[in-house]
């Protein structure tokens, strides 16, 4: 016979129901205000506002400089035309939105290329909100930027004010004003991260001569889609850079961005405006692709070729087409530009964009096993 003890632990039905609803009533009970109370009090009223007091001095310096500036920013839209696969009905599509800034009271806007490459229709919107439709009066490829033009009345221009990218300091603070993601006329803040900096053209069966977009500012001011085109200022306000490209895995600000230097945009905005392009400064030779230097062990830039008419020729600068030897003692090799060492192409571009068509450069050739000092007068190469 089992003599455990058998012990009933199921609940009696109807106690265990009234401890469960006691509960549950002395739960409400304590919950509820007393007697006569309520939730809400009719004679609520709003805190008091503490007093601030005056803003700090750098943020008056921001605020006054964004209301300075922001009125020169303008907003683009780029448009192409498409069709509905029977070319029978062409409609728009927005390709996508940037920014843009006033030039001069003419109604010229300054943008990089990329934001106008392949439109059909482009929409700029002024900071009073009117929109225009702007033609485009010419561009830089290898430099990203283009000028537009809008008919506007005077009085709705505000031409941005213009600066030096030649005195920059790493350190300095920045500001960039446009649009990220459609977002008007939006102010973020940063420092100049680097200079000189550089990076590949973004139209590579475009590019002429090979040339690399030089000499960037690196800021860490946020810059994200739709700033491109955009003003970067200094803490005085006045035009430093343009906002062109951004290194990011998301596509998001990651706190690299870079700026084409305001000296550049003078030179080559003016250039458009007075010739309908830029004018590229070069030395009328033909020269050998980077990896012929490589495989020779030249150090320096090998001269294939000189055009007649042009400042090389009159130099005596010499070329011919390398065979499978390597160069010659017919092949000059360019290794130093105003005494800056030239290695590769674009040390020699480098160099000759720092100066105009017209200007004379000194050149340091290796002709044969001779060391010679050539001097070119840089022209055009349109």
């Amino acid at each position: 016979m089992d003599s455990t003890e058998r012990i009933d632990v199921r609940p009696r039905t109807g106690l265990g129901v009234a401890v469960l609803v006691a509960a549950a009533a002395l739960l409400l009970w304590r919950l509820l205000p007393s007697a006569g109370g309520s939730l809400f009090d009719p004679d609520a009223k709003p805190r008091t506002v503490a007093a601030r007091g005056d803003l700090a001095a750098d943020e008056q310096a921001t605020i006054a400089l964004f209301e300075s500036a922001s009125p020169a920013v303008v907003f683009l839209r780029n448009l192409a035309v498409v069709d509905d696969g029977d070319d029978l009905n062409p409609y728009e599509i927005p390709q996508g939105t940037a920014s843009g800034f006033v030039w001069d009271a003419d109604g010229h806007v300054v943008t990089n290329y990329h934001v106008i490459h392949e439109s059909s229709r482009l929409e700029v919107t002024l900071s009073n909100h009117s929109t225009l439709e702007a033609k485009v009066v010419g561009f830089e490829i290898e430099k990203d930027i283009a000028v537009v033009k809008i008919d506007a009345p005077g009085t709705t221009l505000h031409p941005i004010t213009i600066g030096t990218s030649a005195d920059l300091k790493v350190g300095q603070k920045v500001f960039a004003i446009g649009n990220p993601f459609g977002l008007d006329q939006t102010l973020t803040s940063g420092i100049i991260s680097g200079l000189g900096r550089e990076i590949p053209s973004r139209f590579e069966e475009e590019r002429r001569g090979r040339r690399p977009i030089t000499d960037l500012i690196q800021t860490d001011a946020a810059i994200n889609q739709g700033n491109s085109g955009g003003p970067l200022l200094d803490s005085a306000g006045r035009l430093i850079g343009m906002n062109t490209f951004i290194v990011s895995p998301s596509g998001a600000s990651a706190g690299v961005g870079f700026a084409i230097p305001v000296d550049t945009i003078n030179r080559v905005v003016t250039d458009i405006l007075r010739y309908g392009q830029a004018r590229r400064p070069g030395l009328g030779t033909e020269i050998a692709a980077d990896w012929w230097s490589q495989n020779f062990d030249v150090e320096g830039v090998i001269v294939t070729g000189v055009r007649a008419g042009t400042g090389a020729e009159r130099a005596g600068l010499r070329g011919q087409r390398l065979t499978r030897r390597g160069p010659t003692a017919e092949n000059d090799i360019i290794v130093a530009v105003n005494d800056s060492p030239v290695r590769t192409s674009n040390d020699l571009f480098r160099e000759l964009d720092r100066h105009a068509v017209g200007d004379k450069v000194k050149l340091k050739v290796r002709r044969g096993t001779r060391l010679v000092d050539v001097e070119v007068e840089l022209q055009d190469l349109h």
